[in-house]
């Protein structure tokens, strides 16, 4: 057990803009597998409901694999997570907006839609996360 606490230790020196980018790589595949299968089951005209779907599913996930991996936070469960609903709401904005203009005026793919729509709101997510949702209080705060 002691070994696995060091490791963790040691995993929380890496800066965390390293962290959250092979975390938050595979918090992106996982809501992306989510949002393809989604459409495959729901159906393409209906993406908009999909990407909610997505988002609601892999919130609990991306929430623990960001409060523990990314930036390494003890205890604030419930108050972390209440603002990463907050954080969520508005990336979740930003995603099906700009899912709706690559749809409507770049591409009718989906796929490719959804893909480069997670990575900016993977950005806005990253921001709202280290500086709200995750945020390390100081003395002077």
């Amino acid at each position: 057990m002691n070994k696995l606490i060091k490791l963790y230790e040691k995993w929380c020196t890496i800066p965390d803009k390293i962290r959250f980018l092979l975390v938050g790589g595979y918090n992106a595949a996982f809501s992306y597998i989510i949002f393809a299968i989604a459409v495959h089951f729901i159906g393409h005209q209906y993406y908009q409901i999909c990407v909610a779907l997505q988002w609601i599913i892999s919130s609990v996930f991306s929430f623990t694999t960001q409060k523990l991996f990314v930036f390494c936070t003890k205890g604030n469960w419930l108050k972390e997570y209440i603002k990463c609903c907050t954080t969520w709401v508005i990336s979740y904005c930003c995603n099906a907006l700009i899912l709706e203009v690559i749809v409507r005026y770049i591409t009718k793919n989906v796929y490719i839609g959804q893909f480069v729509s997670i990575l900016f709101a993977s950005v806005v997510t990253y921001i709202l996360f280290k500086y709200f949702a995750f945020r390390h209080r100081t003395v002077q705060d």
